[in-house]
């Protein structure tokens, strides 16, 4: 009997202190609390940190997008400023042209007008005899054609006598005092003036009524 009894309680300090070292060795492989705490801590300060960085990147991106739209505005305007000019030379190009060959004649009237003047002197000349009517026939027949051939260049003669004062149009260079015309009207021409369809090429000289 006091054999068992001691067998039985060697038994049982066997099991306490197998449940004991059992319970030491479960404590040492369970992580420290501080050390939970401390691994905790690194992970939040870890996503901080990538929190940090991606609101940094996101700065620089939309800094790096706002530096780019405004290059692309400043490229856009340069390209609408450089159609523009481009326009306006094409334009200007297009009307000196246009210029040029509806007044391409204008030099050689300028300086024909001066013979035209000398040939209608000319041709106010009373004729005495017979071959001096025959110098003027001729003469008269040159001049109409020379008058058809700047007619067909779109030279016409500016009206003058009658018509009111223009100072597009006439050259006053003497003032009178005619009852039978109206103030300020032209009541004599000294000289013809031309235009060459819508520009004038030479003024009419005239005598305007006060």
């Amino acid at each position: 009997m006091a054999n068992d009894q001691t067998e039985k309680e060697q038994t049982i300090q066997e099991e306490v202190e197998y449940n004991n070292e059992k319970a030491e060795n479960e404590k040492e492989e369970m992580p420290d609390q501080e050390e939970l705490r401390q691994e905790g801590s690194q992970e939040e300060k870890a996503e901080e940190q990538s929190s940090s960085n991606a609101e940094e990147e996101l700065v620089k991106a939309n800094e790096k997008i706002a530096e780019l739209e405004a290059k692309l505005e400043e490229m856009e305007n340069r390209m609408l400023r450089a159609q523009a000019d481009f326009e306006n030379f094409r334009r200007r190009s297009r009307l000196d042209m246009e210029a040029q060959q509806k007044y391409r004649a204008q030099s050689l009237i300028s300086d024909l007008l001066p013979a035209i003047d000398n040939f209608e002197r000319a041709l106010k000349i009373e004729a005495e005899d017979e071959k001096t009517k025959s110098v003027l026939q001729g003469m008269e027949m040159v001049y109409r054609q020379i008058l058809q051939a700047l007619e067909n260049e779109g030279v016409e003669v500016i009206e003058a006598v009658g018509k009111p004062f223009d100072p597009h149009l006439h050259q006053a260079v003497m003032q009178v005092k005619d009852e039978n015309f109206e103030s300020n009207v032209v009541v004599e021409e000294l000289q013809k003036g031309y235009k060459l369809k819508d520009r004038v090429i030479r003024p009419s000289m005239v005598k305007v009524n006060e």
